[in-house]
């Protein structure tokens, strides 16, 4: 968004709490209307009014979360889902029956799941699964070829945490590409950062994928998902796709989303602060074998991929390293029961009094759970399968000490 002054253009948290938001073009209502409707009158036969046919195919209240979104990644176009599930089957589409998708190999139990039992199963492209973050470059250069249509990537990763660098992986992308008409795309699942922290069509991505139920959302009440692209035609075709898949969300969703982004700056750092806090806690225990998190940079359980969060994760409005509110671990096994470290992650799980134990995340509240058995059930009999000991934890926005009292209160007794 541009202020009065041609020069000028308005920061992130600006941008957050304006664009999408303003006042009603009708009434000047400071709070848009939601058009709650399934259609509009035509002017006559063919001829629709400012382009409004069918709601699936357009509607004022998503077109505002489109546009806000894509102002926020630094896109040119948003393409809105009805759920961070049906914004990833559009995207498969990109690669068709013959081709190849080349994925980190670790995201989240619903993108295994359609790739694997829905896109492949019938009959579209192939995926294969190599670890972006340790081999990066290398590890991609063994696997992409003529085929190739995706490159997918997911950092910070789910669950465990893993961070790849945007920047590397899409100038190797490019080049792959260069002179092909169906050169290979860069699509980097930025759920867990948001555009608050981590923006990657900037540092070279070709498609940018949300679930809006998480941070984008932030309030745990909405399932919705957003694609972001700056090219043309791949906007064209997603919003084909888009209309003739179905899969939109409803007008009153979009409203909770876009009321959502305009916290999201202030939501991200108390997240990233709290995690922050909670990642330390964790690291000093002797009873904890295992700790993700992107900022623990020191120590027995500092993240490899510390370094690259730091220069690629920053909050927009400070410029400062912000890790986001995702943190895993595993506990050790033996604690006050003896118990084995998959028995210690239930029993964490079920003894927090603050953390809920739930599926999902980002939202304000704290959440916690074991993806072995919840959110990555699909991955299991998969070299993809998650320690059955993991205990992922969404940090949300209370106060910072009831949240690491309650976490070392749960060990102990776990």
């Amino acid at each position: 968004m541009k202020s009065h002054s041609a020069d000028h253009t308005d920061a992130f948290a600006t941008r957050a709490v304006r664009v999408g938001a303003e006042p009603d073009e009708a009434t000047g209502a400071v709070a848009p209307p939601i058009y709650q409707t399934s259609t509009y009158a035509q002017d006559g036969v063919a001829r629709p009014r400012r382009g409004y046919e069918y709601a699936r195919s357009q509607n004022p209240t998503r077109e505002r979360l489109e546009r806000a979104v894509a102002d926020l990644e630094g896109g040119r176009h948003g393409i809105a889902f009805a759920s961070g599930s049906a914004a990833t089957a559009a995207i498969a589409q990109l690669a068709g029956p013959g081709s190849e998708i080349i994925v980190g190999d670790d995201v989240y139990g619903g993108t295994f799941r359609y790739l694997e039992r829905v896109h492949h199963a019938g009959g579209g492209a192939h995926a294969t699964y190599i670890d972006l973050a340790a081999g990066g470059i290398a590890a991609l250069s063994t696997v992409v070829d003529e085929r190739t249509r995706l490159v997918w990537v997911e950092t910070p990763s789910n669950p465990l945490l893993k961070v790849v660098d945007i920047a590397s992986v899409a100038s190797f992308v490019s080049d792959r590409g260069v002179g092909r008409p169906d050169r290979p795309r860069l699509v980097v699942d930025n759920t867990f950062a948001s555009p608050a922290l981590q923006r990657p069509l900037a540092l070279g991505a070709d498609v940018v994928l949300h679930s809006a139920t998480k941070y984008l959302g932030g309030h745990s009440d909405v399932v919705l998902g957003v694609v972001v692209v700056s090219d043309d035609d791949l906007a064209e075709r997603l919003r084909f796709l888009q209309n003739a898949m179905g899969a939109v969300p409803g007008p009153f969703d979009c409203f909770l989303v876009l009321r959502g982004l305009r916290t999201l700056p202030l939501r991200m750092a108390r997240h990233s602060a709290n995690a922050g806090l909670v990642a330390d806690l964790l690291a000093g225990r002797a009873d904890v074998a295992w700790v993700g998190y992107p900022g623990l940079r020191d120590g027995p359980h500092a993240h490899p991929g510390a370094a690259t969060a730091a220069r690629q994760m920053r909050h927009a409005e400070t410029g400062e390293p912000a890790f986001g509110g995702m943190v895993s671990f595993i506990p050790a096994p033996g604690g006050r029961a003896g118990r084995s470290s998959a028995d210690r992650a239930i029993a964490f799980c079920e003894g927090t009094r603050l953390f809920t134990l739930a599926e999902s995340l980002g939202g304000v509240e704290s959440l916690v759970e074991v993806p072995a058995a919840m959110t990555h059930m699909s991955v299991a009999t998969s070299p993809l399968a998650v320690d059955p000991g993991l205990v992922r934890l969404s940090v949300g926005i209370e106060s910072p000490d009831d949240l690491l009292a309650d976490i070392a209160a749960a060990l102990d007794r776990a």
